[in-house]
């Protein structure tokens, strides 16, 4: 995939420390670092299925995961399905 693709990246709502189900970006901030580092655009959607991401490129959904298995704030350097992701977008077509 070229650089500067453009990403759109999907998310549902989740409960957090025994609060009220909502949409809350703090855990998508590593994954939204890693991909902007990579010189592509995030657009952030946001959908109803709970506890739910997914990556779209060219309409195709290339990575997927629990939104709770996402480190809680930081760059996603070091969380490893930042890393994936990263990979699943470089390598879609």
């Amino acid at each position: 995939m070229p650089k500067n693709a453009v990403v759109t990246l999907r998310y549902g709502p989740y409960s957090a420390v025994g609060l009220s189900v909502e949409h809350r970006t703090f855990r998508l901030e590593g994954l939204q670092a890693v991909l902007a580092d990579d010189g592509h655009e995030v657009i952030l959607e946001k959908i109803e299925d709970w506890n739910v991401v997914e990556l779209k490129v060219n309409g195709e959904v290339v990575f997927y995961c629990n939104i709770k298995d996402l480190e809680f704030g930081g760059d996603g350097k070091l969380d490893p399905l930042c890393q994936q992701a990263r990979v699943a977008v470089l390598n879609a077509y």
